[in-house]
């Protein structure tokens, strides 16, 4: 895909992008408000920042950062736009959603934690096919599956999905003890909803990838 600051889709791209990165933001605020557990990446951020309790958005760069340079060595094609966007304000956009959903709905019972359960998966399924599909770059995670089997050929994608994020589970559980956390707090960490993304997120962004982004990307072409 031509991918050039000149191109005539470059500003649906970086919409795209944008717009992506955003949303992940946000969906991640739901699945804290709901406390079924966080989808791994963030299950394994979460428990980083209770072994290393500095302020989360600082900690989110760092962790990016050390990322973003396995990918340079790898495969600098998946570090671009979205990469940087990703890296300096998605730790930010999660405190500041979060915030808000907290203050708005102070009390959720059981259904409403299931509506955004529900919710958070499906909009952080498609921000991910939205800025993967933008091709300016991707989070400095999502380019870890993508080198191993797009740059490597090892496996299809939703499957090597599936064990990066098992790893970053097991990862974010070890962390959290390790920082002191507790047996009656690893619920809010890793739960119901830390399964259904491990699970899922790899066929639900492959599913979002053939029926909206790509549709999007080559509308009126």
């Amino acid at each position: 895909m031509k991918k050039t600051w000149e191109s005539e889709n470059f500003k649906r791209r970086l919409l795209m992008c944008v717009l992506g990165v955003v949303i992940c933001g946000i969906s991640v605020g739901f699945f804290k408000r709901a406390a079924f557990g966080l989808d791994p990446f963030q299950s394994f951020m979460a428990g980083l920042h209770t072994a290393i309790p500095v302020p989360f958005g600082r900690l989110y760069i760092v962790a990016c950062i050390i990322l973003l340079l396995f990918s340079l060595f790898t495969d600098r094609h998946y570090a671009g736009l979205a990469t940087l966007i990703n890296l300096f304000l998605t730790g930010y956009i999660i405190d500041y959603s979060q915030e808000i959903l907290f203050r708005v709905f102070p009390t959720l019972g059981i259904t409403g934690r299931v509506v955004f359960l529900v919710v958070g998966v499906i909009v952080m399924c498609l921000s991910c096919s939205l800025y993967m599909t933008a091709d300016l770059g991707v989070s400095v995670y999502d380019a870890v599956a993508l080198i191993i089997t797009q740059t490597w050929h090892k496996g299809q994608f939703r499957w090597v999905r599936i064990l990066t994020d098992a790893v970053c589970v097991v990862m974010g559980g070890l962390l959290f003890f390790c920082g002191g956390g507790s047996l009656s707090e690893l619920g809010a960490q890793i739960g119901i909803g830390t399964i259904v993304t491990a699970l899922f997120m790899g066929p639900l962004i492959d599913f979002f990838n053939r029926k909206v982004s790509q549709p999007l990307l080559n509308y009126g072409k």
